[in-house]
C-alpha cells in the first residue's frame, strides 16, 4: 500500500503534498512508550520500489507470526534499516518523549550514513530534530509504508529484549506482557519491589495511584 497523498503538519501549517515529492523517504516509529519497564526501541527504514508492500501494515495489527517473518523480509530487501534501543535509565533521565525523539533520531543517522535520504516520515505529532526535512505523520504506521516497516523493526526487536529480560527475572511475567502496565505487573512490583529494568519515574508514581491492583 502507497499512499497518493497526505496533509501534513510542519510548523502548526498543513499542507497537502504527492507522494512523489518527498524524494527518498525514510520512515520511523518507536515501541515501548507505554510500558512501566525496559527500553524504548526506535527504527528507521528506507524501502524501494519493488518492495513487497502487501506484507506491511501497523505492527499491532500483525500477528507475532507475521511480524516475525515480516521483519525478515524488511531487513533483507530494505534499502537501509537500523533500530535503536535507549535503556530505563535514559527515559529516566530524560522522560519518555525525549528518548522516543532520541532513539528514532539515532535509528534515522544510522540509515542516513549509509544512504542518501530526502524526507524523514516519523509516526505521531513530533519531529526529531534533523537536520533534512521532517515530517510527523498521525497513525503514520497505518498509512506511510516505511513508517509501517519501522514499526514492525521497533516492536520485534523490543519484544525480543523483553523476552530475554523474562530469563532473567521470571518473576516479573516480561515474556507475557513485555513491561506494560498490566494487574499481573503491578502485583509483581508489589510483591518483589522494581525490577532493575522497571523505569522508576514511571512505576512509583503509577503504583501510589494503584492501590487497587497490589
Amino acid at each position: 500500500m502507497i499512499i497518493a497523498s497526505m496533509t501534513i503538519m510542519e510548523n502548526g501549517l498543513f499542507e497537502t503534498l504527492s507522494y512523489d515529492d518527498y524524494g527518498i523517504i525514510c520512515g520511523s516509529d518507536e515501541a515501548g512508550r507505554g510500558p512501566l519497564a525496559g527500553p524504548v526501541t526506535a527504527a528507521s527504514v528506507v524501502l524501494n520500489a519493488d518492495f513487497p508492500f502487501e506484507i506491511l501494515n501497523d505492527s499491532k495489527k500483525l500477528t507475532e507470526k507475521e511480524r516475525n517473518e515480516a521483519e525478515l523480509i524488511i531487513k533483507e530487501k530494505a534499502v537501509a534499516w537500523a533500530v535503536v534501543s535507549l535503556s530505563h535509565k535514559v527515559i529516566d533521565r530524560i522522560n519518555i518523549l525525549q528518548s522516543s525523539l532520541m532513539a528514532m533520531r539515532l535509528s534515522y543517522e544510522k540509515v542516513a550514513s549509509s544512504c542518501h535520504v530526502d524526507t524523514l516520515l516519523v509516526d505521531g505529532n513530533k519531529c526529531p530534530d534533523v537536520p533534512i526535512r521532517c515530517y510527523a505523520v498521525v497513525k503514520g504506521d497505518q498509512k506511510v509504508p516505511e513508517i509501517m516497516a519501522a514499526s514492525i523493526l521497533a516492536k520485534t526487536e523490543r519484544d525480543r529484549i523483553m523476552m530475554l529480560c523474562d530469563r532473567k527475572w521470571p518473576e516479573y511475567g516480561y515474556a507475557k506482557h513485555k513491561g506494560y502496565p498490566t494487574k499481573e505487573h503491578y502485583m509483581a512490583i508489589a510483591k518483589y519491589g522494581p525490577s532493575p529494568i522497571e523505569r522508576l519515574t514511571f512505576t512509583v508514581k503509577e503504583v501510589d495511584e494503584t492501590p487497587s491492583l497490589l
